[in-house]
Protein backbone atom coordinates (compact mmCIF):
# COMPACT_ATOMS: atom_id res chain seq x y z
CA UNK A 1 0.00 0.00 0.00
CA UNK A 2 2.75 2.06 0.60
CA UNK A 3 4.05 2.80 -3.00
CA UNK A 4 0.32 3.20 -3.99
CA UNK A 5 0.01 5.99 -1.32
CA UNK A 6 3.24 7.40 -2.89
CA UNK A 7 2.45 6.98 -6.70
CA UNK A 8 -1.39 8.80 -6.10
CA UNK A 9 0.20 11.64 -3.93
CA UNK A 10 2.82 12.14 -7.03
CA UNK A 11 -0.26 11.99 -9.51
CA UNK A 12 -2.64 14.24 -7.20
CA UNK A 13 0.42 17.10 -6.46
CA UNK A 14 1.18 17.13 -10.54
CA UNK A 15 -2.38 17.62 -10.91
CA UNK A 16 -3.67 14.18 -12.38
CA UNK A 17 -6.25 11.66 -12.13
CA UNK A 18 -6.37 8.47 -10.26
CA UNK A 19 -8.95 5.41 -9.62
CA UNK A 20 -8.58 4.26 -6.18
CA UNK A 21 -10.45 2.51 -3.54
CA UNK A 22 -12.77 4.53 -1.05
CA UNK A 23 -15.24 3.31 1.37
CA UNK A 24 -17.73 2.46 -0.59
CA UNK A 25 -17.24 2.01 -4.80
CA UNK A 26 -13.87 3.02 -6.38
CA UNK A 27 -13.72 6.04 -7.33
CA UNK A 28 -12.11 8.46 -9.86
CA UNK A 29 -10.71 11.43 -8.46
CA UNK A 30 -8.29 14.10 -7.74
CA UNK A 31 -6.70 17.33 -5.77
CA UNK A 32 -10.54 18.80 -5.45
CA UNK A 33 -8.43 22.33 -4.82
CA UNK A 34 -7.20 22.04 -8.35
CA UNK A 35 -9.86 23.27 -10.88
CA UNK A 36 -8.16 22.19 -13.81
CA UNK A 37 -7.97 18.73 -12.46
CA UNK A 38 -11.88 18.63 -12.03
CA UNK A 39 -12.66 20.11 -15.15
CA UNK A 40 -10.84 16.75 -16.68
CA UNK A 41 -12.23 14.61 -13.97
CA UNK A 42 -15.88 15.87 -15.39
CA UNK A 43 -14.26 15.41 -18.86
CA UNK A 44 -13.43 11.75 -18.21
CA UNK A 45 -16.66 11.05 -16.43
CA UNK A 46 -18.49 12.82 -19.50
CA UNK A 47 -20.33 14.49 -16.62
CA UNK A 48 -22.38 17.76 -16.96
CA UNK A 49 -20.71 20.47 -15.04
CA UNK A 50 -24.65 21.09 -13.46
CA UNK A 51 -23.67 17.91 -11.55
CA UNK A 52 -21.48 18.36 -8.53
CA UNK A 53 -19.40 15.68 -7.16
CA UNK A 54 -18.56 14.84 -3.35
CA UNK A 55 -15.14 14.97 -1.80
CA UNK A 56 -13.91 12.86 0.74
CA UNK A 57 -11.72 14.48 3.61
CA UNK A 58 -9.43 12.49 5.98
CA UNK A 59 -10.80 13.11 9.15
CA UNK A 60 -12.36 15.86 11.25
CA UNK A 61 -9.72 18.61 11.47
CA UNK A 62 -9.72 18.84 7.49
CA UNK A 63 -13.34 18.68 7.44
CA UNK A 64 -13.51 21.44 9.85
CA UNK A 65 -10.62 23.49 7.85
CA UNK A 66 -13.11 23.45 4.48
CA UNK A 67 -16.44 23.58 6.18
CA UNK A 68 -16.77 27.03 7.82
CA UNK A 69 -20.03 26.22 9.48
CA UNK A 70 -20.87 22.60 10.21
CA UNK A 71 -24.40 22.08 11.66
CA UNK A 72 -24.93 20.66 15.44
CA UNK A 73 -26.98 18.01 13.98
CA UNK A 74 -23.97 17.17 10.85
CA UNK A 75 -21.85 16.60 13.94
CA UNK A 76 -24.25 14.17 15.64
CA UNK A 77 -25.02 11.88 12.46
CA UNK A 78 -21.29 11.57 11.83
CA UNK A 79 -21.04 10.60 15.65
CA UNK A 80 -23.87 7.94 15.01
CA UNK A 81 -23.43 6.67 11.32
CA UNK A 82 -22.55 3.19 11.20
CA UNK A 83 -22.35 3.24 7.14
CA UNK A 84 -20.62 5.53 4.90
CA UNK A 85 -22.18 9.19 5.20
CA UNK A 86 -22.08 11.85 2.85
CA UNK A 87 -23.21 15.38 3.91
CA UNK A 88 -24.37 18.50 1.92
CA UNK A 89 -22.89 21.12 3.33
CA UNK A 90 -24.33 24.94 2.46
CA UNK A 91 -20.88 26.12 1.98
CA UNK A 92 -17.56 24.33 1.24
CA UNK A 93 -14.35 26.81 0.99
CA UNK A 94 -11.03 26.46 -1.01
CA UNK A 95 -12.42 23.62 -3.50
CA UNK A 96 -12.71 24.15 -6.78
CA UNK A 97 -15.73 25.82 -7.74
CA UNK A 98 -16.73 23.19 -10.08
CA UNK A 99 -17.23 20.88 -7.17
CA UNK A 100 -20.39 23.16 -5.58
CA UNK A 101 -24.03 22.64 -7.13
CA UNK A 102 -26.10 25.38 -8.53
CA UNK A 103 -27.15 26.49 -5.01
CA UNK A 104 -23.48 26.67 -3.52
CA UNK A 105 -23.50 23.69 -1.60
CA UNK A 106 -20.66 20.59 -1.77
CA UNK A 107 -21.64 17.06 -0.45
CA UNK A 108 -18.16 15.94 1.95
CA UNK A 109 -17.47 12.50 3.38
CA UNK A 110 -14.92 11.90 6.49
CA UNK A 111 -13.52 8.59 4.80
CA UNK A 112 -13.24 5.97 6.97
CA UNK A 113 -10.91 3.26 4.34
CA UNK A 114 -7.56 2.85 4.80
CA UNK A 115 -5.84 3.99 1.54
CA UNK A 116 -8.77 7.09 0.74
CA UNK A 117 -8.54 8.43 4.64
CA UNK A 118 -4.55 8.18 4.01
CA UNK A 119 -4.19 9.72 0.92
CA UNK A 120 -6.15 12.88 1.98
CA UNK A 121 -4.40 13.57 4.69
CA UNK A 122 -1.22 13.04 3.21
CA UNK A 123 -2.15 15.44 0.84
CA UNK A 124 -3.51 17.47 3.16
CA UNK A 125 -6.67 18.33 0.85
CA UNK A 126 -10.20 16.88 -0.25
CA UNK A 127 -10.13 14.80 -3.00
CA UNK A 128 -12.86 14.68 -5.14
CA UNK A 129 -14.83 11.17 -5.36
CA UNK A 130 -17.17 9.86 -8.07
CA UNK A 131 -17.69 6.53 -9.43
CA UNK A 132 -14.86 5.03 -11.40
CA UNK A 133 -17.54 4.83 -14.92
CA UNK A 134 -18.74 6.98 -17.75
CA UNK A 135 -21.80 9.00 -16.90
CA UNK A 136 -25.14 7.40 -17.19
CA UNK A 137 -23.12 3.50 -16.81
CA UNK A 138 -24.06 0.85 -14.39
CA UNK A 139 -21.49 1.91 -10.76
CA UNK A 140 -18.86 -0.75 -10.89
CA UNK A 141 -19.33 -2.71 -7.50
CA UNK A 142 -15.74 -3.63 -7.42
CA UNK A 143 -12.50 -2.85 -9.24
CA UNK A 144 -13.33 -5.82 -11.59
CA UNK A 145 -16.45 -4.25 -12.98
CA UNK A 146 -14.55 -1.04 -14.32
CA UNK A 147 -14.72 -0.64 -17.55
CA UNK A 148 -10.74 -1.13 -19.00
CA UNK A 149 -11.90 1.98 -21.37
CA UNK A 150 -12.35 4.37 -18.48
CA UNK A 151 -9.35 3.11 -16.56
CA UNK A 152 -6.82 4.39 -19.81
CA UNK A 153 -8.35 7.69 -19.03
CA UNK A 154 -6.27 7.67 -15.65
CA UNK A 155 -2.94 9.25 -14.72
CA UNK A 156 -2.95 6.31 -12.45
CA UNK A 157 -4.85 3.53 -11.50
CA UNK A 158 -3.80 2.24 -7.51
CA UNK A 159 -2.96 -1.88 -7.35
CA UNK A 160 -4.32 -1.79 -3.63
CA UNK A 161 -7.80 -3.64 -2.82
CA UNK A 162 -8.37 -4.66 -7.38
CA UNK A 163 -8.53 -8.41 -6.14
CA UNK A 164 -11.13 -7.14 -3.15
CA UNK A 165 -14.84 -8.91 -4.10
CA UNK A 166 -16.92 -6.92 -1.92
CA UNK A 167 -19.78 -5.11 -3.34
CA UNK A 168 -20.35 -1.81 -1.19
CA UNK A 169 -23.17 0.50 -1.65
CA UNK A 170 -22.82 3.84 -1.90
CA UNK A 171 -22.94 6.12 0.89
CA UNK A 172 -25.83 7.63 2.18
CA UNK A 173 -26.62 11.24 1.35
CA UNK A 174 -28.11 14.05 3.65
CA UNK A 175 -27.98 17.13 3.53
CA UNK A 176 -27.70 19.19 6.45
CA UNK A 177 -28.46 23.08 6.36
CA UNK A 178 -28.01 26.07 8.38
CA UNK A 179 -30.75 25.65 11.60
CA UNK A 180 -30.10 22.02 11.54
CA UNK A 181 -32.38 21.35 8.48
CA UNK A 182 -32.20 17.59 7.60
CA UNK A 183 -32.96 16.22 4.25
CA UNK A 184 -32.31 13.16 3.33
CA UNK A 185 -31.10 12.51 -0.39
CA UNK A 186 -30.58 8.94 -0.88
Amino acid sequence: MDEDLKQALATLREGGVIIYPTDTVWGIGCDATNAEAVARVMEIKGRSDAKAMLVLVGNDGMLQRYVPEIPDAAWQLIDVADTPLTIVYDRVEGIAPALRAEDGSTGVRVTSETFSRNLCTRLGHPIVSTSANFSGAPTPKCFAEIDPAFLEKADYVVNYRRDDRRRPSPSGIIKVSRGDVIKVIR
